[in-house]
């Protein structure tokens, strides 16, 4: 087992660390088959509900490390993309695990490059230190993302911001990626841990097979027409009240006023478990 990927669970979240600081966390082969054995033991584990994966150092990642990839490319038949089409680069880029119903927070603590930028845009959510950068770099060596980084930067920021990443080359601030949809919320670097922390416990708060047939909702849904968005919005929706067990008593908790994370007059805190 690689020393280069840190894994951890901690009660119900788990904590995924790339951790080859020494070359800005360099995604190598090896690497992204430890990351594929990872993502699938968090979607089969039932007591693990959310994942953060973030970097060691002052990179989230540099991308791939291209001393392992690029030789495989090097007499790669035209049909490589076809043979690999349900095997994205590091698990979550492509293929069934990209379809995880459970949730998955990139925190961003600094360089966010090539195949990094796909890893993150592959995440549910990004929350970014005020140090992070953006970019596709890979352009400049005649290569452009294969692992899902166009297609869900055009989806999320649209064409425009999606063309300047792509075509300059250069990289884009933590504030500009916010501005443009790209991350959720920018904030002090030393803040990053604790707004990601905070980010988990209002996911935990929610019911898990709620926040799962959500996702799963909004995983159909995308590219089709509104009447059949709104077909299969209400199939996942009323389908998941007629089958859930905790609706009943979560809903006594609302009445009650005691369901966790309220404000107002009858707060109740946030909580674990870590």
């Amino acid at each position: 087992m690689t020393d280069k990927i840190i894994y951890e669970r901690r009660g119900s979240v788990a904590h995924i660390t790339l951790n080859r600081p020494e070359v800005k966390n360099a995604v190598d082969t090896e690497m992204s088959d430890r990351l594929t054995e990872i993502w699938t033991e968090f979607a089969e584990d039932s007591d693990l509900r959310v994942a953060v994966l973030t970097g060691s150092g002052d990179a989230f990642t540099s991308g791939a490390d291209l001393r392992t990839h690029a030789p495989e490319w090097t007499d790669a038949s035209p049909m490589l993309g076809r043979e690999r089409i349900e095997e994205g680069l590091s698990g979550i880029t492509r293929g069934p695990l990209s379809r995880i119903p459970k949730p998955i927070i990139a925190s961003i603590n600094g360089w966010c490059l090539g195949h990094g930028m796909e890893l993150a845009m592959a995440c549910d959510l990004r929350i970014a230190s005020d140090r992070a950068q953006f970019g596709m770099f890979e352009i400049r060596r005649g290569m452009h993302s294969a692992d899902g980084a166009i297609v869900r930067l055009v989806n999320c920021c649209g064409i425009g911001f999606a063309m300047e990443v792509m075509l300059t080359g250069e990289a884009v601030s933590a504030e500009r990626a916010y501005q443009a949809n790209m991350v959720n919320r920018v904030v002090p670097h030393a803040q990053l841990q604790e707004a990601t922390d905070l980010v988990v416990q209002q996911i935990l708060r929610c019911d898990a097979a709620a926040i799962g047939s959500a996702k799963q909702t909004a995983l159909e849904v995308i590219g089709r027409p509104l009447i059949d968005q709104l077909r299969l919005e209400a199939v996942w929706g009323y389908a998941l009240c007629a089958a859930s067990k905790s609706v009943g008593e979560r809903t006594q908790q609302f009445f009650e006023k005691s369901d966790r994370g309220r404000a107002g007059e009858n707060a109740t805190p946030l909580q674990g478990p870590w």
